[in-house]
């Protein structure tokens, strides 16, 4: 039987040869990343930085050669396989980096072989109008009103800021716990907002006689001040009291944002969901499917609960949203991000949404609190190592007991340099935490001992 000829490097994904010229290249991508994977052979590549960059420079080559290379998909593809963190490997376990689902992944190709730019009604007939259904119903789920499509929490937490801003006349000051995101400081900073007000979080979570007085004692007319409250903290997934703090603003007239990106997931589940109670209240929530969401990323929102905030958005550019055009009926995109040219990441979560239903995913995230809650267990059990807390969604926090901070330190770095075992770190008190994230599904009891078993191995090596 002859080969058949290579796909022509200049063919379009898209068009009536699109689907014949993807075929054999789909094969060559899910090749490269099985033979990259079984390469990897593990949650993380062996050998640290260095080592890791030397095998990419190696496949990587001259990176624009004279000639093109019809091997560099398989190449490449093999190569970043092999240099993954993967986090569909239940020892990944550091970050809010979710195993994507593949039916998210595919409908994920199918929007970069359309190619939709959603800045214009006539680059994205039907993505346009997809997004608006979707939007607003992740809003109404949230108990807001509509939403907007971000890259993710740290762009909503940025849109929240703004809009507040822009709400109060241009004056309008944060007030953050000192267990917010990084990105809302920032984002006031970047927004030459005043430096923010930061209540102590000494649990964790918001100390709400410190708001109080924070709220009581700081200068400016009603409305001008930005309550930041967080339901899901990135170090050990805890959640603010949201309805006392929704109460505390009301009697302050203070504008409420809630950071939503890790916990706003707990909402397709019957189980979890009213550890979001009081999210309703808020004028605007950060959302992010790229976490408890299982997206590719990105897939994040921030859904508000007056639509007329957006309004602020707005622009005018004959090309895209002319006067004349809209006046027809064509709908205007611009006023619906701080973005001009964007892809329809819409697409991979309403397909999930439709595929899994409420209770689907609602079934995921139960699966994952549950895993964390094992795991919790198998530490509290196990003399040789100390619990930080009872997980509230699926982090875990825990050390080697009587081991010194650098002594954590050290592991953590040995387990991610041998490519065993990837665990992130957070110091929540005055010492250093190792960090396990759960977003894998598919999880096993015993993939949670081998990964405890790996640690205590590491700790006395």
């Amino acid at each position: 039987m002859s080969t058949p000829p290579p796909p022509d490097p200049r063919a379009l994904a898209s068009g009536p040869e699109g689907p014949g010229a993807l075929r054999p290249l789909l094969d060559t991508v899910l090749g490269a990343l099985g033979t990259g994977r079984r390469a990897r052979g593990g949650p993380l590549p062996a050998g640290g930085p260095e080592a890791v960059a030397a095998r990419l420079r190696d496949a990587l080559g001259e990176v624009l050669p004279e000639d093109g290379d019809p091997e560099a998909l398989r190449v490449l593809v093999h190569a970043l396989a092999e240099g993954a963190a993967d986090p569909a490997d239940p020892l990944c376990a550091a970050h809010l980096h979710c195993p994507p689902l593949a039916v998210a992944a595919a409908a994920d190709l199918a929007a970069a072989v359309l190619n939709p730019s959603l800045d214009s009604w006539d680059q994205a007939p039907a993505a346009s109008e997809l997004e608006a259904l979707v939007t607003r119903e992740l809003a109404h789920l949230a108990g807001l009103a509509d939403a907007v499509v971000t890259t993710g929490g740290t762009e909503s937490n940025h849109l929240a800021l703004l809009l507040a801003r822009e709400s109060h006349g241009g004056g309008v000051r944060l007030v953050h716990g000192a267990n917010a995101h990084h990105s809302l400081p920032r984002a006031a900073w970047l927004l030459g907002l005043p430096e923010p007000v930061v209540v102590p979080a000494p649990a964790g979570t918001i100390d709400l006689a410190a708001l109080h007085r924070a709220l009581t004692d700081t200068a400016g007319p009603r409305g001008s001040l930005l309550v930041a409250a967080t339901a899901g903290t990135t170090d050990a997934g805890l959640i603010d009291p949201l309805p006392e703090i929704a109460g505390l603003c009301a009697a302050h007239g203070a504008r409420l944002h809630i950071d939503a990106a890790h916990g706003g997931g707990l909402l397709f589940s019957d189980r979890h969901r009213d550890r979001l109670t009081g999210l309703e209240a808020a004028h605007t929530v950060t959302l992010d499917l790229h976490k408890l969401g299982w997206q590719p990323v990105a897939a994040g929102l921030l859904a508000v609960r007056r639509p007329r905030d957006l309004d602020v958005l707005g622009q005018r550019a004959d090309y895209l949203n002319a006067d004349d055009d809209t006046e027809a009926g064509l709908p205007d995109l611009l006023g619906r991000s701080l973005r001009t040219t964007r892809r329809p990441d819409i697409l991979k979560i309403a397909v999930t949404l439709k595929t899994l239903g409420r209770r689907g995913l609602g079934a995921l995230v139960d699966q994952v609190c549950a895993r964390a809650r094992e795991f919790a267990d198998l530490i509290h059990a196990h003399p040789g190592f100390e619990l930080y807390d009872r997980p509230v969604i699926s982090t875990v926090l825990f050390r080697p007991e009587g081991a010194t901070d650098d002594a954590v330190a050290a592991v953590r770095r040995r387990l991610l340099t041998d490519g065993r075992a990837v665990l992130g770190r957070a110091r929540p008190d005055d010492r250093l935490w190792l960090k396990a994230t759960l977003l894998n599904p598919d999880t096993r009891p015993d993939d949670l001992a081998a990964l405890l078993k790996l640690v205590e191995g590491t700790t006395h090596g």
